[in-house]
């Protein structure tokens, strides 16, 4: 089950939206992810939260070719810590999909897509992004 509390609950609610956003500092417009009470720059508590465009860059990522749990031993995936567009040093972690592990690469872009949870609540992924030629 999610938890939220009033630091991360606008960031759930625009999720159930299919909308990706992050905190910025309504003082000093620093970007703060994930969500905290506090600006870590000038620890002010004012914040304002900004719709982002929906794509990153991989900053930095792991292959796991075993999962956590009994029965998910042949489980492969990549999480990943995404720099994301629009919130100049804001890093989300989240889960690339739809990509052989082997082709993931630093600096690779990509584009936010929802998984549903549980009970309306969904988790943002990403996926490569498809390139305009």
């Amino acid at each position: 089950s999610i938890t939220t509390d009033t630091c991360t609950e606008p960031f759930w609610q625009a999720a159930k939206e299919h909308r990706l956003v992050a905190p910025q500092c309504g003082a000093c417009g620093t970007f703060r992810m994930p969500p905290r009470p506090y600006c870590p720059e000038c620890q002010s508590q004012e914040v304002n939260w900004v719709e982002l465009p929906g794509t990153a860059t991989i900053y930095s990522f792991a292959i796991c070719t075993r999962g956590p749990y009994p029965g998910t031993e042949d489980l492969c995936y990549v999480p990943g810590v995404l720099d994301l567009d629009g919130a100049p040093g804001a890093r989300l972690g989240s889960n690339v999909v739809d990509i052989d592990a082997d082709a993931v690469e630093i600096g690779m872009r990509l584009t936010v897509d929802w998984n549903p949870i549980k009970d309306d609540w969904v988790l943002p992924i990403f996926r490569p992004a498809v390139l305009n030629e």
